[in-house]
């Protein structure tokens, strides 16, 4: 598994641990990676992706709402949500990724996790983003 793949199903991982439980996110990644020891290239990528939804969530939420019709975050399937969240994230603050690798990586780690038809949606959903939403300053 290439290592970028292996960051997101962590970040997937903690995010979903974090969504759930209230949590010190410092403690979460140590304990995370005393579990699941991985190379320092996979923990610093898992590492941005959780900082990066944690740090911009309101606004993260607030682009992934318009875009999914008849959904609201909180009914959300908390795996979905959090793929959502983290690609979005990738989508909006980082320049370094290209748009279509996030889509395919989120529809994977979707179609992994989640229900079958989640991959579809998901695909939907970053679709919209990233063809409608500039990217933004900073992470």
């Amino acid at each position: 598994m290439r290592k970028r793949t292996q960051a997101r199903e962590y970040a997937l991982q903690i995010l979903y641990q974090l969504d759930l439980t209230i949590g010190d996110l410092s403690q979460t990644f140590q304990d995370f990676w005393n579990d699941y020891p991985a190379s320092p290239e996979i923990c610093e990528f898992t590492e941005r992706l959780v900082s990066g939804v944690i740090e911009h969530r309101t606004a993260i939420d607030e682009v992934i709402a318009r875009y999914t019709e008849n959904w609201d975050m909180s009914r959300m399937a908390v795996v979905d949500r959090n793929i959502l969240r983290f690609a979005a994230f990738e989508l909006l603050y980082a320049d370094d990724i290209p748009p279509k690798v996030t889509i395919n990586e989120a529809v994977n780690v979707a179609k992994k996790y989640s229900q079958p038809e989640s991959g579809k949606f998901v695909n939907g959903v970053l679709d919209k983003i990233s063809h409608s939403e500039p990217k933004r300053v900073g992470n």
